[in-house]
């Protein structure tokens, strides 16, 4: 019996009971197509103890065997292809999926059932999404919640507008792959453009790659079906009796339909055969609940090959072939098939085409990239240590070697092997910032955190400390006015230097017992993958850190900065000093500014660019080998060149000058005095008192001669007394001696006509002596004589009251030629004293 009620519930509903009451007896229902009246027949089965057998309708609501337990259908339920999307899932990895459901019951019991089903298989649903009308949104939230696996349940209409949004959205390509129904109707979208505001091209190039699934209309294989037709067979013949009238894709199911009732019957009555040879199928009515029982049994256990492939049910349920079709160039391409009985996937010879190289990631694959130092820029940078070592070095040989020559000795080598040491121990410093995690495990990185912290700070300490010591010696020599007893030895600035490497380290062992340095890491926002692939970079970058590191680097930059600061200070107030017995003493002001300059530049440099590894490690090094480099040239290449040039030279002081007799002298008699600052400290006292006795001696013997030229202007008859009497003592006056440090004594550094004319001249001339004595006495000539006597010798007596030397005597002689003891006197009594 034949209905046909076009899906309207209260007709089928009457039809079927008007079959019901004025028909005959129906051993089954073969039907419907409609989901909504299907279901209601379906549900109105049990009552008359009939089988219902479906070959169209796929609502999974019929799959409730406990509301519908008469209910059978040839073709797979709506649900069936969710262990097809199951195993496609499993068969490229992809263990995390969102959902795209519109809001109509046949598609959110399909989602339903699918959540079911992946909930138990490792399988991450990570965002659910519905809609009614407008699907922006929902796929807006699918792409914030980097959702890459979409699978849709939507009709062809919301499919189109899907689409469109996800051509917005760039959800679609290499790294996205939607997996949607394959029951679509061939070209469905050309009929539902023209709703949307998506331009044909962009809609096909969201289209590009869809996998639909659906369920097989006619099988593949070539085996024979129960009909004694191959599938293909089957197909050809149909399509030559259907002719131009429209195909259905349910014809194959209807078609192995009849088959299953054929069999179901069969069996029905092989039963009754062998069991109740006295009952038949012809005595089954509505209320025979045995046969009713006995043609739901038979038809549940029905199975054989048809054309749509191996016929099985389960529960009632069709247990048929899932088919996957891919959107390929504007057309659908089958991709493979899943055979529900055997839970098997088979892909088509890889028919499916992929966007990108390799099937999407299920999500993006963030992979940590060390943000590490170049090892070109590293070799090329230890290149450079390695030569400012090597440098180090030969300034250390050039040093220990020449430790005796005045030279370096004048240079406190003591205090230049710290600053080398240091140079050495900053250089090494350099190799430690460059290894980080590519080199070196995490536990030995942050062993490295502590280690180079220490060098670097032992480093700088010493070498900066010399030079500082080295700087305030000569500032507290030359910057102190009275300059009685100051004698600054080595020892003195070992001590300095030794004091701020204790300051140093008990900072450090403070900070190593309470807050030890650790490794963190930071990471950096995501970046896309340089050389194209599905995945996104997390820069990742590590630190050598503590809990309170701010205050460790401020107790440090504190103390660092406030010797800096006074280290400047001093070269700054030195730096108008050029004695070449410091002949460093500039060279030191310099290092000292530099060594400042670059260390403020080099620490805002390299914090400012904490996130680029290569960069702070260039600027760092840099700074360390700048500075090690320039101060170390600084100090040594002068000495270097001096000594090779003109080696005498470097040692002769502008102020003293010694006889050859006194340089062996002072080389058999010279003690382990290793400063020229502290020589001449000394030689500096003893010059001044003796200057000091001598000044006395001049005041005491003027005194004398005033009283004598008064007595010769008085008395004229008393010159033969002066002559007598008061010559030894002008001869005392015109022979003062100037002391040197030399073992016999001092050296004269005053001559006078005297020493040239003995007394005995004084009256050798016989026409001068028989002439008057007071004409004599008064004669031009005599009062020439006393005022050369006279006018210098006054002079020299009010020498005291301002320091004792004449401003045209303030510079010592510094040449043989212009010494007292070698200069020509002219035949006068004009006095010239030099003092200091």
């Amino acid at each position: 019996l034949y209905f046909f009620f076009q899906c309207d519930n209260a007709k089928g509903l009457k039809a079927f009971y008007d079959a019901i009451k004025y028909g005959p007896n129906h051993l089954m229902v073969f039907g419907g197509v409609c989901a909504t009246v299907t279901s209601i027949i379906a549900e109105s089965l049990k009552g008359w103890n009939l089988v219902q057998l479906s070959f169209a309708a796929t609502t999974p609501e019929l799959a409730d065997k406990k509301k519908y337990p008469y209910f059978f259908r040839t073709v797979p339920s709506d649900n069936a292809v969710n262990p097809a999307i199951l195993k496609l899932l499993k068969h490229y990895h992809w263990k995390r999926v969102g959902t795209l459901t519109q809001d109509v019951q046949r598609f959110s019991e399909v989602r339903n059932d699918l959540t079911g089903v992946l909930y138990g298989e490792d399988i991450e649903i990570s965002d659910t999404e519905s809609f009614s009308n407008d699907p922006c949104t929902s796929v807006k939230k699918l792409k914030g919640n980097d959702v890459r696996i979409i699978l849709g349940q939507f009709d062809e209409e919301m499919a189109v507008k899907v689409f469109c949004c996800a051509y917005e959205e760039e959800m679609y390509g290499s790294k996205y792959q939607w997996i949607i129904p394959g029951w679509y109707e061939d070209l469905w979208w050309e009929s539902w453009i023209n709703s949307s505001q998506c331009l044909t091209k962009n809609l096909l190039a969201a289209m590009e790659g869809y996998i639909g699934v659906d369920f097989e209309p006619l099988s593949s294989k070539t085996n024979k079906t129960i009909s004694g037709r191959t599938p293909q067979q089957y197909e050809k013949e149909y399509n030559a009796k259907r002719g131009d009238g429209q195909s259905s894709k349910f014809h194959g199911y209807a078609y192995d339909g009849i088959w299953v009732i054929a069999r179901t019957l069969q069996r029905a009555m092989n039963y009754l055969n062998s069991t109740n040879k006295h009952q038949k199928i012809e005595d089954f009515n509505y209320t025979n609940h045995k046969l009713g029982k006995i043609f739901l049994n038979a038809m549940n256990e029905t199975r054989f090959f048809g054309v749509t492939g191996e016929v099985v049910f389960r529960n009632g349920e069709r247990m048929g072939t899932i088919k996957f079709t891919q959107f390929q160039e504007q057309k659908e391409v089958k991709v493979g098939e899943y055979n529900a009985v055997d839970d098997k996937l088979v892909i088509i010879n890889n028919s499916i085409r992929f966007q990108g190289l390799e099937p999407p990631k299920d999500k993006t694959i963030i992979q940590e990239e060390l943000r590490k130092i170049s090892l070109p820029l590293y070799s090329i940078l230890s290149a450079l240590t390695i030569l400012g070592m090597i440098m180090a070095s030969a300034f250390l040989f050039f040093n220990i070697k020449n430790r005796n020559q005045k030279l370096i000795k004048m240079s406190s080598p003591y205090m230049n092997n710290l600053i080398i040491l240091g140079g050495m121990l900053s250089y090494a410093s350099i190799f430690l910032f460059g290894l980080d995690g590519s080199f070196v495990s995490e536990k030995t990185f942050e062993t490295l955190c502590t280690v180079r912290t220490w060098i670097l700070t032992v480093g700088y300490t010493t070498a900066f400390g010399a030079m500082f010591a080295k700087t305030w010696r000569v500032h507290a020599i030359f910057k102190n006015v009275k300059m009685k007893k100051k004698i600054i030895k080595d020892q003195k600035l070992l001590g300095i230097v030794g004091g701020m490497l204790l300051i140093d380290l008990c900072i450090l062992i403070c900070w190593q017992v309470v807050d030890p340095l650790r490794r963190t890491v930071e990471k950096y926002n995501m970046e896309p993958d340089p050389a194209g692939r599905d995945i996104s970079i997390r820069p990742i970058l590590e630190h050598c850190e503590n809990t309170h590191m701010t205050i460790w680097l401020g107790i440090v930059y504190a103390y660092k900065g406030l010797l800096m600061l006074f280290g400047c200070f001093l070269a700054w107030e030195t730096r108008n000093v050029s004695i070449p017995a410091l002949n460093d003493s500039k060279y030191i002001g310099m290092s000292v500014y530099n060594v400042g300059i670059m260390c403020i530049i080099g620490a805002a440099v390299s914090f400012l660019t904490r996130d680029q590894p290569n960069v702070q490690f260039c600027i760092v090094a840099l700074v360390i080998i700048f500075c090690s480099t320039i101060t170390l040239c600084l100090v040594f290449v002068p000495k270097l060149i001096t000594l090779r040039t003109n080696p005498d030279a470097a040692t002769q002081n502008r102020r003293f000058q010694f006889t050859q007799n006194q340089k062996k002298e002072d080389s058999k008699t010279s003690t382990s005095v290793t400063s020229v600052n502290q020589a001449s400290t000394s030689r500096l006292e003893g010059l001044q008192s003796e200057n000091h006795r001598l000044r006395m001696k001049i005041t005491e013997l003027d005194k004398d001669l005033e009283e004598v030229t008064m007595q010769l202007q008085d008395t004229p008859e008393k010159t033969t007394y002066i002559k007598q009497n008061h010559y030894q003592d002008l001869n005392d006056i015109l022979s003062i001696r100037n002391f040197t440090d030399s073992k016999d004594g001092e050296k004269a550094i005053l001559k006078n006509h005297l020493d040239q004319n003995p007394p005995a001249q004084w009256g050798s001339d016989p026409s001068r002596t028989s002439k008057d004595p007071i004409e004599d006495i008064n004669s031009p000539e005599h009062i020439q004589r006393r005022l050369s006597l006279q006018l210098p010798i006054l002079h020299h007596a009010y020498l005291p009251s301002i320091g004792g030397v004449d401003a045209s005597c303030a510079s010592p002689c510094v040449s043989p030629s212009a010494s007292p003891r070698h200069r020509h006197v002219p035949p006068s009594f004009r006095v010239m004293v030099s003092g200091l």
